[in-house]
């Protein structure tokens, strides 16, 4: 029995660690502002063709309205189906990852990060923290996620986030990964094309 309040007491303690700085500074609201995404330089020939690319990470930013609208629903679907709903943590996805996968050990109920705290982990990623470090990362993912979501639009956080996953091989982002896979721009991606690249 007195397992359970020690948990508690423990995750109560670690919070407060992860929050006021002890594993790392939590980015502030206004640096979270200035987030930019590097982008590839494009070099392109007098008749408009691509010559070649120059980067540190292959990416192509597009904006929101460029994505379609079926990719949108498939990101929420696979990913986070209460996205709209939630300030950046979903209480319920995390209380089922709890019972269901850490007390049941079945791995196939999904993970519980929305796609802000998953945002979060692609632009701050992750560091070692020995025994701590699955817990101190999914807290600060909580932390920045939280500010996230007071800094950004819902609309503003999805084209963050397709803009930044990455598809190995050093593509970044949805407007890449549809030129390498497909031969075409994001926003021309039929529904079946967006579901292979989401899901």
């Amino acid at each position: 029995m007195l397992l359970i309040p020690l948990s508690l007491l423990f995750i109560l303690l670690l919070a407060c660690f992860v929050r006021f700085g002890f594993f790392g500074r939590i980015p502030s609201a206004s640096t979270l502002k200035k987030i930019k995404n590097p982008v590839a330089s494009e070099i392109y020939s007098s008749d408009g063709q691509l010559l070649g690319k120059y980067y540190l990470e292959n990416r192509t930013n597009i904006s929101f309205d460029l994505f379609p609208g079926h990719m949108i629903d498939a990101l929420i679907a696979t990913e986070d189906v209460r996205f709209f709903k939630h300030s950046g943590l979903d209480w319920r996805a995390l209380i089922r990852v709890g019972l269901r996968t850490i007390l049941l050990q079945d791995r196939s109920g999904g993970g519980g990060s929305t796609i802000t705290q998953q945002l979060a982990k692609n632009i701050f990623g992750r560091k070692n923290h020995f025994v701590f470090t699955v817990p101190v990362n999914k807290m600060r993912e909580i932390f920045i996620a939280k500010r996230l979501e007071k800094v950004y639009s819902k609309e503003e956080i999805i084209e963050l986030y397709l803009n930044t996953i990455p598809f190995g091989h050093n593509f970044y982002g949805l407007e890449v990964a549809s030129r390498r896979y497909f031969g075409k721009s994001a926003s021309r991606l039929r529904p079946e094309e967006s579901a292979t690249l989401i899901g």
